[in-house]
């Protein structure tokens, strides 16, 4: 089987994760518009339950995306999608994914330490990529 090539692609990849994050960030604003009841210093607060609704939207729009569609929507838009490393099945495992989006914070918001990570790796990951052995590929005809 031949080496399957990942390119850096930051440019898109940065546009993916602005427009997934986009949808999840207005899902759990129009949430506490909703939702939201006011604290003593007067910012919105959801409490209880519906205080995990953010958690499971971002869940399902990126974990259960990957494992449904086998990209979430930015990727989709871009023509991007993560595969393991090893190429020998396409689909990620719930496992490989999950790990790819707990380290979606550390990777987009720390002064951009992914697409550093992503110049600097032989393979063009970042680091929820390393953790996860997966990399991510431009898909054929986008």
């Amino acid at each position: 089987m031949s080496e399957i090539k990942s390119e850096k692609n930051i440019g898109i990849r940065i546009f993916a994760g602005i427009v997934d994050y986009s949808i999840i960030y207005l899902f759990k604003f129009i949430l506490l518009i909703i939702l939201g009841e006011p604290d003593s210093h007067g910012m919105a607060r959801i409490n209880g339950f519906p205080a995990l609704l953010p958690v499971f939207f971002w869940f399902i729009m990126t974990v259960g995306l990957e494992q449904w569609n086998g990209k979430t929507i930015g990727n989709l838009l871009v023509g991007l999608k993560p595969i393991p490393i090893n190429g020998n099945n396409e689909k990620l495992t719930m496992i490989q994914s999950i790990k790819r989006h707990l380290l979606d914070p550390i990777d987009m918001f720390f002064f951009g330490i992914g697409a550093i990570i992503i110049n600097k790796t032989e393979k063009n990951q970042r680091l929820g990529d390393i953790w996860a052995k997966t990399i991510v590929v431009k898909i054929a005809g986008k």
